[in-house]
């Protein structure tokens, strides 16, 4: 029987410094963390390994979960959980988090299943809460670079409901349910970290 090779991202490998400095600034006062859509695990193992004060809750589509666990339990880290089933349309844990992370999740997403993603936020985050989230946006409904757009391309390409999404439409969402944006910080490879707080009024 043939052993279970880990699942390995090089962009994960590309990205994973960039984002942790990001990170360190905004969730150096945090406790609990949701990270939705894992993917490889990666990401996870490096950013608990250099955030200890964490506890890191890992979680994806039910057919990912098998990789992830494979990172999670050779990096033996006592505050990086096991991946939990999570299907934004489907059932939601029900801990409440006062951090939220995502990578490269949105633009995988229909946008059907980004709207439920955020109508579900608010049974998970705490009061005083904070999203992250990393890829690429369009501005004013234009393509940053030729690069995003042909990404774009391929994306749709692969599944029509996918696809690069808008700034301003993400951050409608964030707002529909009381976070202001805190950070819009332009990243590696045309890509973008956005980070939003829950706003004192709410």
């Amino acid at each position: 029987m043939t052993a279970e090779v880990k699942p390995y991202a090089e962009a994960c490998e590309r990205n994973q410094d960039p984002i942790l400095a990001v990170l360190k600034r905004h969730f150096a006062d945090r406790g609990r963390i949701l990270e939705i859509g894992s993917g490889t695990g990666q990401h996870a193992v490096h950013f608990a390994a250099a955030l200890p004060q964490l506890l890191w809750q890992t979680s994806d589509l039910e057919s990912n979960l098998s990789g992830i666990r494979l990172w999670v339990g050779e990096a033996h880290l006592a505050n990086l959980l096991p991946p939990i089933a999570l299907d934004v349309r489907g059932a939601w844990p029900s801990a409440r988090y006062d951090a939220l992370f995502m990578a490269n999740t949105l633009h995988i997403m229909s946008w059907d299943e980004v709207r439920a993603l955020f109508a579900a936020l608010p049974g998970v985050l705490a009061r005083d809460c904070v999203l992250a989230v990393y890829g690429p946006f369009n501005y004013d409904g234009a393509f940053t670079s030729a690069s995003n757009a042909a990404f774009d391309a391929w994306l749709k390409q692969r599944s029509p409901h996918s696809g690069i999404r808008d700034f301003a439409a993400v951050d409608e969402l964030a707002r529909s349910i009381g976070l202001a944006l805190a950070e819009d910080r332009a990243m590696p490879a045309n890509n973008r970290m956005l980070v939003w707080r829950r706003e004192t009024s709410t």
